[in-house]
């Protein structure tokens, strides 16, 4: 072991893939004071028993980006450190064997051609061709992917090694961590070892399975779990031609790549197994669990099916290696909410070998820059909240997530374990009113509601869904008559002191400090002016701010408006989302309704638009925001949790006469594509900002006040902007639109679809998505052309629209 040195800006823990990887690409960065720390040797963790292959698509653009880059980095990087990374550039075969999964798969090719990844789709015969040895019987098609392929993971964590430590960061082995330092301010000071203690500036947990244990120690929750992944290594087996692609089943629940010869063959079952529920047991370096031959068996048959050849070919090895897991299905980066300087790298869902560069670079980028270095949104740490600190929770929800690895992603899929897990007080209410209910952040959810004679359940498709006719109703009953929405799973916040307006002024790119009663609309931008956060902020005081945002948003947004409160000023932020539930009451005949249930006014001129007040309804004291998100008169009444109940059903009484409809989430979605709403996470991320998503009128540009953004904001509208949102209709009501559809302009590829859905008050499909065109988009060039979409490999014609497609309403609305 080298000598341990006494201090250096950032230290690594975790001498796998994904620690060489952020130290190597730390180092490319010019941050060469960089420590790596493994207790054993490289690699002895996870990443020495990790099977290797290599594919690059994945549902979000930017993932697909990283996995892009592996790729690219895997192919240099022998040239770059003289070390064979054992990487094979062979292609990749992904099989359908069903029609469901056939047009998965011809959206996946549309999908991969609108993220730039090289696709081509083959008849069963095609693929034969690449994969001799393959039996051909149901599959229905298949997808080749060139520039996908395997590697040797030990060897290519070993060069990623050699390349960190050529640019002059530090590997030291053999050096295990006994503790943690923390200043009890929400920083790690340094790490003690066996050998001494080293001072830091920065921590990074690149500690695969451990790293949940790890993080606990100094109050970090990274919710991952160990679970067990077995795959078979053959003898030489006869026909088997070095050098053919890595083969996907998933109908069948395996995988295969060739090996010295032979075959690599495995799978993920329907019910997997967790491991270590007690603990990782101590010096658990190098090791493999004892193989499980019962659990093995189907994917063994599967397999044979696939591959008769398997029948005769001899076993070498059945390797049973933990993998860390998470809740769903994707890796964890980014720095931990709790923490100052600690950043976590982990989780990878036995694709680290395929993330591993790309998850280095993204990592040690968002290190050197304090910044993410594009939208990383389905990976940042900030995804998870409450429900993922419980260890049963944890384990049962990501026992199911790893069972549908190679099941078909069905659009609008909800989890089924775990739940429920939190509700808010109408419940009850709302199952017994036939809520079909979906999940978010642990929230129960009423998606739709069931009348007589449906049932109150799920059945997924690529085509009409079965709830679209119950959406329907709810639809149209909140644009004729009126709605009420439980949205209590909103977040919610409250900034507070001194300097409260001043850091709101800051953070806030919409001027929000107008005065108590008060309602804004705002984004918070990062210092590129990409969208952080999309919220509204009512003004309590001058010196009180209530802040409503996502469900979902909940731990990213708190976290970055605490961490952009500048040093030093008094204002603090506070989560007082399980305080209030939220009923939202919406539709022409709104206000009717409420003035029913409130002796306050609720009339325009009393209770105009973009305000709040208090109401008094059945005896509680409720905080009234006169906004919309579906486009229609309506209220959010945030209300303590203790009187939603009393609340709740004073307002159904009230409706009775007025038609009052239950209405779920999914109606929501509906109207919001038509009034051009925009969805953060989908519609508006990091990656835009203001001016591209069409949300100038949000950011206050004439004002003197600086903000977050500002500056690159004006320097972007002096210079034009070479993307710019938009909407899309399709003429023919039967295409159905998910999302991630191309958009093609005069034949040429623009962008894809980042939402969509269907409109039911205009009958017809609904996309979002952005044109781009390095020339610049105006409105001129976006209305200048002629579009496409491009649904699971076919081309439809659609149009284009500037403004929202559900206009009339909302000047109705505002009076």
């Amino acid at each position: 072991m080298s000598t341990l040195p006494d201090q250096a800006r950032t230290v690594i823990i975790g001498g796998g893939i994904v620690g060489c990887s952020t130290a190597y690409h730390l180092a490319k960065e010019g941050e060469t004071d960089v420590v790596v720390l493994e207790r054993g040797k490289l690699t002895c963790g996870s990443t020495f028993h990790a099977a290797g292959l290599v594919g690059q698509l994945r549902s979000n653009a930017n993932i697909t980006r990283l996995l892009k880059y592996s790729v690219e980095l895997y192919e240099r990087l022998e040239a770059e450190t003289g070390l064979n990374s054992g990487w094979s550039r062979v292609g990749g075969l992904r099989l359908a064997c069903n029609r469901e999964r056939l047009t998965e798969l011809k959206r996946g090719v549309t999908t991969a051609r609108s993220f730039g990844v090289e696709v081509q789709m083959l008849s069963a015969a095609e693929a034969q061709k690449l994969w001799p040895m393959m039996a051909t019987d149901g599959v229905m098609g298949a997808a080749f992917f060139p520039n996908d392929g395997h590697a040797q993971p030990s060897d290519l964590t070993q060069a990623l090694a050699k390349g960190a430590r050529q640019q002059g960061a530090r590997i030291l082995e053999d050096t295990p961590v006994k503790q943690i330092h923390t200043d009890g301010a929400g920083h790690v000071t340094g790490v003690e070892t066996e050998h001494g203690t080293i001072r830091c500036e920065r921590l990074v947990l690149c500690t695969g399975q451990w790293t949940r244990e790890i993080g606990r120690g100094i109050g970090i929750d990274v919710p991952l779990h160990p679970m067990q992944h077995q795959y078979m290594v053959t003898e030489a087996v006869e026909g088997i031609e070095r050098g053919i692609p890595t083969l996907r089943d998933p109908d069948g629940l395996v995988y295969f790549k060739e090996e010295v010869g032979g075959l690599v063959m495995g799978g993920y079952e329907r019910s997997p197994l967790p491991w270590a529920t007690d603990g990782i047991p101590p010096n658990f370096q190098f090791s493999l669990l004892d193989p499980d031959y019962e659990q093995f068996e189907p994917l063994i048959e599967s397999g044979m099916e696939r591959v008769p050849a398997l029948q005769n070919a001899g076993v070498r090895q059945l390797i049973n290696g933990p993998e860390s897991f998470t809740p769903d299905g994707n890796f964890i980066l980014g720095p931990a909410p709790e923490m100052h300087n600690v950043y976590v790298g982990a989780g990878f869902n036995a694709y680290g070998i395929a993330a591993g560069g790309g998850a280095g670079w993204a990592l040690a980028a968002w290190i050197a820059g304090g910044e993410q270095p594009m939208d990383l949104g389905p990976v940042d740490i900030r995804r998870f909240g409450p429900p993922h600190r419980s260890e049963p929770w944890l384990r049962r929800r990501t026992v199911e997530e790893t069972g549908k690895h190679y099941t078909i992603s069905w659009p609008g899929e909800e989890h089924e374990s775990a739940r429920p897990a939190r509700v808010s007080p109408v419940y009850e209410r709302l199952r017994d009113a036939g809520a079909c209910f979906g999940e978010k952040m642990g929230w129960e959810r009423a998606n739709w509601f069931a009348t007589d004679g449906e049932a109150a359940e799920d059945r997924y498709t690529f085509g009409w869904p079965n709830w679209a006719d119950a959406v329907a109703r709810e639809h149209t009953a909140c644009r004729e008559g009126v709605a009420l929405f439980d949205q209590s799973s909103f977040s919610k916040f409250v900034v507070s002191g001194p300097d409260a307006a001043d850091a709101m002024a800051w953070i806030c790119a919409n001027k929000v400090a107008k005065g108590p009663g008060a309602v804004t609309y705002t984004q918070m931008l990062n210092p590129r002016g990409g969208i952080e956060c999309d919220l509204t902020v009512s003004q309590i005081a001058d010196d009180r701010f209530y802040v409503v945002t996502g469900t979902g948003a909940i731990t990213h947004d708190f976290d970055w408006i605490k961490r952009s409160i500048p040093a030093g000023w008094d204002a603090r932020i506070d989560d007082v989302t399980s305080a209030y539930g939220v009923l939202s009451l919406m539709g022409p005949s709104a206000r009717d309704v409420l003035q029913q249930v409130t002796d306050d006014p609720v009339d325009g001129e009393s209770f105009p638009f973009s305000t709040w007040r208090t109401l008094q309804i059945g005896g509680a004291r409720v905080c009234a925001l006169r906004v919309t998100y579906v486009g229609e008169l309506g209220w959010e009444l945030h209300i303590p949790m203790e009187n939603v109940l009393p609340v709740f059903d004073a307002l159904q009484a009230a409706g009775e006469p007025h038609g009052l409809t239950l209405a779920g989430y999914r109606a929501i979605e509906s109207m919001r594509l038509e009034k051009g709403f925009r969805a953060w996470g989908s519609d508006v991320t990091p990656d835009e900002t203001p001016l591209e998503a069409g949300l100038r009128f949000a950011v206050k540009l004439k004002s003197n006040t600086d903000f977050q953004g500002r500056a690159a904001i004006e320097r972007q509208q002096r210079e034009g902007i070479r993307k710019r949102f938009a909407i899309f209709t399709v003429d023919d009501p039967s295409v159905v639109l998910h999302g991630r559809e191309t958009i093609y302009r005069d034949g040429e590829p623009v962008g894809y679809l980042t939402s969509a859905g269907y409109g039911h008050t205009i009958g017809a499909p609904i996309g979002f998505g952005y044109v781009h065109n390095d020339a610049g988009v105006d409105l001129e060039y976006l209305r200048a052309g002629t579009y496409e979409l491009e649904v699971a490999m076919d081309r439809v014609p659609c149009t284009l629209h500037t403004r929202p497609l559900y206009d009339p309403e909302f000047a109705r609305v505002k009076s």
